[in-house]
């Protein structure tokens, strides 16, 4: 009888890894697939995301860039908007299928490393239930595209350190893209070149191969590159200001660590500490050494930045992919391993599914704890009555007077302009609705939503309380109990107002 004897991972003459194992594709398609399918049975539920909403806005006004990102997203948002008639599941479909490829992908780098069918679908399995992924798999978001960058870079990286050649290319490409829609994926490339300078292969770079990539990678990001200069880097202004917490989701740098044992699942902890450890410390895991010290890098990067803690969410499937196999080698040597290795992944699954999407009757949200977990999952109640509320403001008034509506926030702005495009387009000082100016001159009544009375006070003589916003499920969300007012007698002209509505966050 012959034995297969396990070789160390290396290049075959033909630049191919003749030593990794068969890919588990049936596997992955499943597990794959079922995310797909929930995120996409459960799409329509609630209803829009405040970002979305701006997405669609910022979208029907084209740029090479934003006060806030790049244009890559608020462009599909828009293009999905009008391809799919105003369909929520045709919006958050492609984030759906960005969610599956992030399973696979996770699956083929573990694969990459070694891992044989069974580790695969597990490094799979536990993306596929971790709380980032339904996440951001749930809505349209710049995270969606952000994680899929990262997964695919990593997955092309790791090919590109053993086998080198025009893989590189690839990677490039594929970041390049990325960096049209968020800046994320140019720190992704420093701390892995800052990786690999550490720990190996540093042959790797003498290669011409990476630094083609990484030109292409500028090439692509050019555009808006240039567009920010041209504007003064206001992206620069809006990380300090979301360093300084203005974000709903910003947190404090203390908070950065615990968060990340959050990502993933508490219970699945394990699985990516092993992987960083085999990372750092395997022999055979040494081609792709300088993951390990990325994913540190990263972490003190984001820290000391005032970075959010899901900044670090694209390495996770790195990490679940080295860890896999010893913990399956782990649970394949009893029955209690195997069962426990189960249930932490269907508990992971559960309380994922419970906490990330809508799965608890609205009506029954506010008694429970899932907003306090889940910030988002409160940003998408409420934007019809809204809606509503602005409209009755609005039909309260006489049909031949002039009025504007201006809003303190870009979700405010976004649900008028999607519930309500006949009583806008809506005015904001909240970050790229401020580049898109302000209300005109010769409307002299504004309905205001948001401002404080003593501010509106300084603006205008006549300020009167009309309402105030009720989602009808007493959700405790950002918009629940917002005033809405009705304000005329503007004391100044705009072009003196407008420049102290600026905000960014």
């Amino acid at each position: 009888m012959t034995i297969a004897r396990r070789a160390t991972p290396g290049p075959s003459p033909a630049g191919t890894n003749v030593f990794a194992p068969p890919v588990a594709w049936a596997g992955l398609g499943a597990v794959g697939g079922a995310v797909g399918l929930v995120l996409l049975v459960t799409a329509d539920r609630y209803g829009y995301h405040r970002d979305e909403l701006y997405f669609l806005r910022a979208g029907a006004e084209p740029a090479f860039g934003y006060v806030d990102q790049p244009p890559l997203t608020p462009l599909l948002a828009h293009a999905l908007d009008v391809l799919s008639g105003g369909s929520l599941v045709g919006l958050r479909a492609p984030s759906a299928l960005m969610a599956a490829m992030v399973v696979l992908l996770t699956g083929l780098i573990a694969r990459e490393f070694g891992a044989d069918r069974p580790a695969q679908v597990l490094a799979a399995s536990g993306m596929a239930v971790s709380a980032v992924l339904l996440l951001v798999g749930h809505s349209l978001s710049t995270t969606s595209i952000d994680l899929l960058v990262w997964a695919a870079v990593s997955w092309l990286v790791t090919r590109g350190l053993r086998d080198g050649g025009a893989i590189w290319l690839a990677a490039g490409a594929v970041a390049g893209v990325g960096l049209q829609n968020k800046t994320l994926p140019a720190f992704l490339l420093a701390a892995l070149l800052a990786g690999v300078l550490v720990a190996g292969p540093r042959g790797a770079l003498r290669s011409p191969w990476p630094w083609l990539g990484g030109l292409l990678a500028l090439a692509l990001w050019a555009p808006h590159l240039i567009w920010q200069a041209a504007n003064g880097f206001p992206q620069l202004e809006l990380s300090a200001a979301i360093a300084a917490g203005s974000s709903g989701t910003s947190e404090p740098w203390y908070a950065f660590p615990p968060y990340q044992l959050l990502l993933v699942s508490p219970l699945l902890v394990p699985v990516w500490a092993l992987g960083w450890w085999r990372l750092a410390r395997s022999t055979e895991l040494r081609p792709w050494r300088g993951f390990a010290v990325a994913y540190v890098v990263l972490a003190v990067v984001f820290m000391v930045t005032g970075g959010k803690p899901y900044y670090l969410a694209g390495l996770y499937p790195v990490l679940l992919a080295a860890g896999a196999e010893p913990v399956l080698r782990w649970a394949r040597a009893g029955a209690w391993r195997k069962i426990t290795l189960g249930a932490a992944l269907g508990l992971s699954l559960a309380v994922s599914s419970v906490l990330m999407l809508p799965l608890v009757p609205v009506d029954r949200l506010a008694d429970t704890p899932i907003v306090d977990v889940n910030y988002d999952g409160g940003e998408t109640v409420g934007w019809p009555e809204f809606a509503a509320t602005v409209a009755a403001v609005r039909a309260g008034l006489p049909a031949e007077e002039g009025v504007a509506v201006l809003t303190a926030n870009y979700g405010q702005a976004g649900a008028v302009d999607h519930f309500l495009p006949a009583s806008g387009p809506a005015y904001s000082g909240h970050n790229a609705y401020w580049s898109w100016g302000p209300p005109p001159d010769d409307v002299p009544t504004l309905i205001v939503i948001g401002y404080r009375e003593a501010m509106l006070r300084e603006w205008f003589g006549s300020v009167e309380l009309a309402a105030r916003i009720d989602n009808g499920v007493g959700l405790d969300n950002e918009e629940q109990g917002t005033s809405v007012w009705v304000a005329r007698d503007r004391l100044a002209p705009w072009a003196q107002l407008w420049p102290q509505l600026r905000r960014l966050g």
